[in-house]
């Protein structure tokens, strides 16, 4: 297998189309973060851009002035607000390279692009140390995700795996416990204790929630009580109610 090869699947990428960034917030942290950016482009109508193109042409990138249609047509309908670039796809992480992280993300079946990519930028900002994602029944890392993640992904370490349920028996062999969001469990996130430890979120897709192998490998289920009519609340905000209740107990407040 040639270098290259082996570099394509690390990342995840094919080499048969770039990785797009939509969006000035996208383009910009990956820029801040030193990601490999290897084009901008701009449209010749945005306004407001100026410290964006400053950073991108400091850091060696190519930078093209484009008509606003160019840019709808390469985005695929992702909102671009004027920008595009294209990328480096976000590197894939072993296991073991966040196993030093007080906090994970296991995304059990999360096909939705909007909502997996607001699990990565709630995950980033509550201080989780990484995304296990599996390599099916996942949305791919598309230019959609990227919006939504608005950055994130370009600091959050993605891991990818081949299963949800082998991978948080890994998990718990690693000393970590396994805590899986469940609407019908009866110990809700607040009466939670290991959420103050070192641990795993685990989060399962829209309406379906935690398949049945995955929920059987959790350590402790936990629902989070809520007191309106409708079923549940939307994974990506139940993720960032669980994630900022566990920074919460670890820190005192």
């Amino acid at each position: 297998m040639s270098a290259g090869r082996r570099s394509r699947e690390r990342t995840g990428d094919t080499g048969d189309a770039p990785h797009l960034l939509c969006g000035p917030r996208a383009v910009g942290e990956a820029l801040r973060a030193g990601r490999a950016v290897h084009r901008l482009r701009v449209s010749t109508r945005a306004r407001g851009l100026a410290e964006l193109v400053g950073a991108a042409e400091d850091a060696g990138v190519p930078v093209a002035r484009v008509e606003p249609a160019a840019l709808d047509e390469a985005s695929g309908g992702v909102a671009h607000q004027g920008v595009i670039a294209d990328a480096d796809p976000p590197r894939r992480h072993d296991l073991a390279e966040v196993s030093a992280a007080q906090v994970l993300v296991v995304c059990d079946g999360i096909t939705d692009p909007q909502n997996l990519g607001a699990i990565a930028r709630t995950a980033e900002q509550a201080g989780a140390g990484g995304l296990v994602l599996p390599r099916k029944r996942s949305a791919p890392l598309s230019a959609a995700v990227e919006r939504a993640a608005a950055g994130a992904l370009s600091w959050l370490p993605l891991v990818e795996v081949p299963g949800v349920p082998a991978a948080l028996a890994a998990l718990a062999e690693d000393g970590r416990w396994t805590v899986g969001l469940d609407g019908d469990a009866h110990e809700t996130i607040y009466a939670t204790p290991v959420l103050a430890e070192r641990h795993a979120l685990v989060v399962g897709a829209e309406g379906r929630g935690l398949a049945r192998l995955a929920r059987e490998r959790c350590d402790v289920l936990a629902a989070i009580p809520t007191a309106g009519r409708l079923a549940s609340l939307n994974v990506s905000a139940a993720t960032a109610v669980a994630l900022f209740e566990g920074r919460r107990r670890r820190l005192g407040w």
